[in-house]
Parts: structure tokens; sequence; C-alpha cells
């Protein structure tokens, strides 16, 4: 299934909250915050609010690491995401879905985990 982008790029906004998220979860790999950063803004009600997102970081990787062994589960709930929200499954459609709900995912893990425990943040992801 092809993935909505080739490589995964964050702001530098969004690098900053990982680093602090990897800090305080001691979770080391960037592609695991992101994956969950990712599903906890799926689950939302509501669409992110379509805002324009820098790539002013160098945090990057590949689709391949971003998704691991669920890469086409993740590529699934995307399209059905977009698909629930009324708008077109393209190729444009589902790049700027995917890094919306990455980015903002990745604000609501940033805030949920501030003076949080491992496992309180760890139930948010439940």
């Amino acid at each position: 299934m092809e993935p909505p982008v080739d490589r995964v790029r964050v702001s530098q906004a969004a690098k900053d909250q990982l680093v602090k998220l990897k800090r305080r979860t001691k979770i080391e790999q960037w592609n695991v915050l992101c994956r969950w950063a990712f599903c906890c803004s799926l689950v939302e009600s509501t669409s992110p609010s379509p805002i324009s997102i820098p790539n002013d970081s160098n945090l990057e990787m590949s689709w391949q690491v971003f998704g691991g062994e669920l890469g086409n589960i993740l590529i699934l709930a995307l399209r059905q995401r977009c698909y629930d929200d009324g708008l077109q499954i393209n190729k444009l459609t589902l790049a700027s879905q995917f890094r919306l709900h990455l980015h903002r995912g990745i604000g609501y893990l940033a805030a949920d985990s501030k003076d949080k425990a491992l496992e309180d943040f760890l139930t948010i992801l439940r």
C-alpha cells in the first residue's frame, strides 16, 4: 500500500515537544512517539485545523521507520479518517492530513504528559 509520504518530517516546535516527551517518558525512539501521537489525533472527533506546518527541523524518518509493522494499518486508518471527514482520498490530501494529525497528536501528548509519570502517560494511550 502506498504511504501518504515517503519521508516523515516534523517542525522544530514538534521536535522540541518530542525531545521533552522522550525525556519524560524514557521512550528513546522518535518513531514510537510519533506513531502514538498520530493515533491520538486520529481518534479525536474533530478534524485538525488546516494550518501551515513548516519543515524546519532536522528530525526526519522514512515511512517504513515511522510505521514499522503497522505501516499499512496506519495508512488504512488515515484513509478511513479522510473518508469519514468527507475529504477526497488522493495523495495530496493524505499527505496533508497525515502531517496535520501527526503534529496535532504530538501537541496532545506533550500537553498530556506534563508532570505525569510514565505509567500515567501510558494510560493516555490505552
